[in-house]
């Protein structure tokens, strides 16, 4: 279908805006003009800080879905934000965090990894993976149902929740329930035809990814390791289900096409559905068009149906 008309709008008004100096402007460019998206907050049951001990102190916000049981074991999703593994915050994801807890039925465990290029792979994913590991093994006083574990994040987050699934099966780690990609970036190549028609003029760009792996990869050559870039991965049996959302106007669109397609080639359900319409970082759009609950709804009915036992 067409481009959203609300954002064909945003687009046209932000397609001459100067290209920041720096990464710190970057940085800051990104928190304020995402937040503007948001709109208005939504209530959850609760929200708390954990803080991991250990050489780097890890904070991992957790949110209880309104509504929620307060007797019953809840099931939850350890979520990597987005942000091409060099940007965005803990808190610039706390309204699509509260809208994902709202809507999978899910406690939601956000993660505050060290972002690149200051710490560059695999830092950001073993601070994932430590924490997913953390959140299994003190399950019982978190709250949670161990059994209905799952692993979520959106764009380099996806690839974070991917990535630490197949760490998750390699290393005997804790078991999963099912993944939740959001528009993920999971290989180190810019030549799919989504690339191609998307390069430039859909927000995020061709040169934007280039410049967000070369931010996180030490050398080329990290792009070849199925944990920087899951697509690589010699084989994808016996991970768990998968639910992987892609953006019709996004040119990440195909790897993440591509990556149900071979998770189940190798015997593992996953389901792959497109939001019409749609870019790159829908999550953020609550507050520019409806059509963006489209991907909480899509995720809802995923989550809520994966996690029913």
């Amino acid at each position: 279908m067409s481009l959203d008309p609300l954002i064909a709008a945003w687009l046209e008004e932000t397609k001459d805006a100067p290209p920041p100096a720096s990464l710190a402007d970057l940085r800051t460019s990104t928190e304020t003009g995402l937040r503007r998206l948001h709109g208005p907050l939504e209530d959850v049951a609760a929200i708390k800080d954990y803080v991991l001990p250990g050489e780097h102190a890890l904070t991992v916000r957790a949110y209880v879905p309104a509504g929620a049981d307060a007797a019953g074991k809840l099931p939850a999703i350890v979520f990597a934000h987005g942000g091409g593994w060099c940007l965005c915050s803990l808190d610039l994801y706390d309204n699509p965090c509260r809208a994902l807890a709202n809507a999978t039925g899910c406690v939601i465990f956000s993660v505050d990894y060290r972002l690149a290029p200051e710490h560059k792979f695999p830092v950001p994913l073993d601070d994932f993976y430590r924490a997913l590991c953390w959140v299994a093994e003190h399950a019982a006083a978190l709250g949670i149902d161990a059994r209905r574990l799952a692993v979520g994040g959106d764009s380099a987050g996806g690839n974070l929740a991917a990535a630490a699934a197949l760490m998750a099966r390699d290393q005997a780690g804790p078991a999963l329930a099912h993944q939740l990609l959001l528009y993920p970036a999971l290989d180190f190549a810019f030549d799919t035809a989504s690339y191609q028609c998307h390069a430039e003029g859909f927000s995020l760009t061709r040169e934007a990814m280039r410049f967000c792996w070369s931010a996180y990869l030490n050398e080329p050559a990290d792009g070849m390791q199925p944990y920087a870039a899951p697509l690589q991965a010699a084989s994808l049996k016996d991970l768990p289900p998968a639910t992987v959302l892609v953006c019709e106007y996004d040119p990440l669109h195909d790897e993440g096409v591509a990556y149900a397609q071979r998770l189940r080639d190798g015997g593992v359900a996953a389901e792959c559905v497109q939001l019409d319409g749609m870019i790159h970082a829908a999550m953020h759009m609550l507050g520019l068009t409806p059509q963006a609950r489209g991907l909480f709804d899509v995720a809802g009915l995923a989550m809520r149906k994966a996690m029913t036992m």
